[in-house]
């Protein structure tokens, strides 16, 4: 089986990409997206990966967005329309009564005061590999309108625990739906999978051609296809969105007119089912640019040529 299809869904699981949601007054009822990420190709052997902004309304509004890797202009424009939410929702697992990380001064971003958990450590490798920025460095937390709303420390490793779920078996669960996966139409389950690694590995560009190969992918998951969910739901997913939506309902209840969800893009779809159900309608959908996908001149390395 080709690394084209299963590297860029164990990645998923490590990622979580982000996706948001608010609320305002109802006027049209467009469709929600299946996706809240997707892959737009240039056709020129680039293109980007763009994260689904979700307006849903009523008397109140509620936006759901967000990526945890993505261009450091993606994060620029986020904090830029928090600072206008009367409340933004937020998640991250941590202890409870805890306070949120400083966003990064950009001298010390991997201090040891910032969440080091092994999930955090792969993220900011993809983030230094990658060239791109990472959430919680970008992200001002510790903003009067931002609200945790997610599951304490103790109380998920409790739920994880109840149900023998963990973060190792759930990218075990991808990687084995990923192996099992019949071949897409026109797809050859023989490709010349080694050569095309070593042709992105020794490129100039590597980190964008390693971009475009991962993007391709994230712009066809859901939370179903990633493997984060089963027939009783996921602590990961399930869980945390009820959490989430504990909190909205407080949030709403104090009169909050402009909320954001900011959680990962795998929360989405169940997230927005979760606030139509309470009433609101989706009014719109706005995509914003996460990775910047566009190819540098594709020229042959000196160490490929060796090979060659």
């Amino acid at each position: 089986m080709s690394w084209r299809r299963w590297f860029p869904i164990v990645l998923g699981s490590v990622l979580i990409l982000t996706g948001s949601v608010r609320a305002d007054q109802p006027t049209s009822r467009p469709a929600v997206p299946d996706s809240f990420l997707r892959f737009v190709d240039d056709g020129q052997g680039g293109g980007s990966l763009e994260s689904a902004e979700v307006t849903l309304q009523n008397p109140q509004g509620v936006r759901v967005p967000a990526i945890h890797i993505g261009e450091k202009a993606y994060y620029d424009g986020l904090n830029q329309d928090f600072r206008n939410d009367d409340a933004v929702l937020y998640e991250m697992v941590m202890p409870k009564d805890s306070q949120p990380p400083p966003p990064s001064d950009g001298q010390n971003p991997g201090d040891t005061t910032r969440p080091q958990s092994a999930v955090s450590q792969f993220q900011r490798f993809l983030k230094d590999t990658l060239e791109l920025d990472f959430q919680l460095d970008d992200i001002d937390y510790t903003a009067p309108n931002f609200i945790h709303a997610d599951l304490d420390t103790d109380t998920f490793e409790q739920m994880q625990a109840a149900r023998g779920e963990s973060f190792e078996s759930l990218m075990l669960q991808q990687l084995l739906a990923a192996i099992n996966q019949p071949p897409k139409p026109g797809e050859d389950p023989n490709d010349q999978s080694i050569s095309d690694m070593v042709h992105i590995l020794t490129r100039p560009d590597m980190e964008r051609q390693i971009k475009v190969v991962i993007a391709r992918q994230l712009g066809d998951m859901d939370s179903a296809a990633m493997g984060l969910e089963g027939p009783q739901g996921s602590v990961i997913l399930t869980e945390r969105n009820k959490a989430a939506m504990a909190t909205l309902s407080d949030t709403l209840a104090a009169g909050k007119k402009n909320v954001a969800i900011f959680y990962g893009a795998a929360h989405m779809p169940d997230l927005t089912k979760r606030v139509e159900a309470l009433g609101f309608v989706p009014v719109s959908t706005q995509w914003r640019l996460a990775w910047d996908l566009k190819i540098r001149a594709d020229q042959p390395s000196a160490m490929e040529l060796l090979m060659n």
